[in-house]
């Protein structure tokens, strides 16, 4: 090896720490201003799936009152998707697989008769009390 070329290989030099801070701030920043956005899409992604999962669960609850003739009362509650309660005609099972829970691991509520119709089917959101705003709103079957 030549002297140029010995040179070349000692002279080569590392990241400084400050160039390493200046770059790790800068990251920070970034991830600052793209998580509040990326986290807001999570929120409308469970509520999206709500809304999904109780129309998938009122067409199992249509298809067992169109053999049975009346919806599941409230004290059958949706395991009667699942498993014959008893009814006369029950022609199940209404679903492929238990029952979910929503995305925030609650189950969801089911009443029959329903104060808004036949029966309601909804989900507290995700402060699991009635009401709220955003990603706490309610979501049910009869709106």
């Amino acid at each position: 090896m030549n002297i140029t070329n010995r040179r070349h290989i000692t002279n080569k030099q590392g990241f400084t720490l400050v160039e390493l801070i200046v770059v790790m701030v800068i990251l920070g920043m970034l991830a600052a201003l793209v998580a509040p956005k990326f986290f807001g899409k999570i929120g409308k992604g469970k509520q999206s799936a709500v809304k999904t999962q109780i129309e998938l669960l009122g067409q199992a609850l249509d298809t067992f009152r169109l053999d049975t003739g009346r919806y599941p009362t409230t004290g059958e509650g949706l395991d009667a998707l699942l498993t014959d309660p008893g009814v006369n005609m029950w022609d199940g099972p209404y679903l492929k697989k238990a029952v979910p829970n929503d995305p925030w691991s609650r189950p969801y509520h089911y009443e029959s008769p329903g104060n808004h119709g036949d029966y309601d089917l909804y989900s507290y959101g995700s402060d699991g009390s009635p009401g709220g705003e955003g990603e706490s709103k309610d979501i049910n079957s009869w709106e």
